[in-house]
């Protein structure tokens, strides 16, 4: 199975068309009439997904459950579709996070590049969000007195100056730091710099209590 697409529309001859296609390319599809439909079976998000979308349907518009998907936490990429091209729709609707937006009647070619990418991007976000988790998870095994270290190396403070900062020697700091490096499985500062950038930690001030 490539993944499980999703698709929102109130036509019906074009949901079956839709359903059709995307099965025989190896996709597994499950249909909605609606918006409200959708969000009453909410889709399982631990497999790879999509969502295929119209634009115009009858109560809950596809902008409007777009917005409810994201406040729900949804990271499901979503394809557009409409049979009016509105350039204030298509721009609101990308700087949501849409994927695509395709104007109807769109070629099957079309249709399922725009899929495609929609799949592409989300393994990209998972497994860049997978290795963000797996840095975080190490950095959490850090014991305290590593974790400060860690904290203050990573802002340019020298061995010397962090001992200052926790009242240790600059042999004992080398120590943590050397132990640091090892859990962090890097080589250099400039490497540990740019996991912590990565995993957010630098965006947040270091602890007062650490700061000294």
């Amino acid at each position: 199975m490539r993944g499980l697409v999703h698709v929102v529309d109130d036509d019906a001859p074009f949901r079956t068309a839709i359903e059709r296609l995307l099965k025989k390319e190896g996709y597994s599809v499950v249909v909605y009439p609606s918006a409200q439909d959708l969000l009453d079976h909410p889709p399982d998000e631990s497999e790879p997904g999509c969502i295929l979308l119209d634009v115009r349907i009858p109560g809950l518009s596809g902008p409007e459950l777009q917005d409810r998907l994201s406040e729900l936490g949804s990271t499901l990429p979503i394809v557009f579709l409409t049979g009016y091209a509105d350039v204030q729709t298509t721009v609101r609707a990308i700087k949501a996070g849409a994927e695509d937006f395709l104007t109807k009647p769109v070629s099957s070619q079309d249709l399922l590049a725009a899929v495609g990418r929609a799949f592409a991007h989300q393994l990209a976000a998972r497994s860049q969000r997978d290795k963000l988790d797996a840095v975080r998870a190490t950095i959490a095994t850090l014991t305290p007195r590593e974790r400060e270290v860690f904290d203050l190396v990573i802002r340019g403070k020298t061995n010397k100056q962090v001992g200052n900062v926790l009242g240790a020697t600059e042999r004992t700091i080398k120590a943590h730091r050397h132990r640091v490096m090892e859990k962090m499985q890097v080589q250099s500062l400039a490497e540990l710099v740019s996991l912590a950038e990565r995993a957010g930690i630098l965006s947040d001030p270091p602890d007062s209590r650490r700061a000294g």
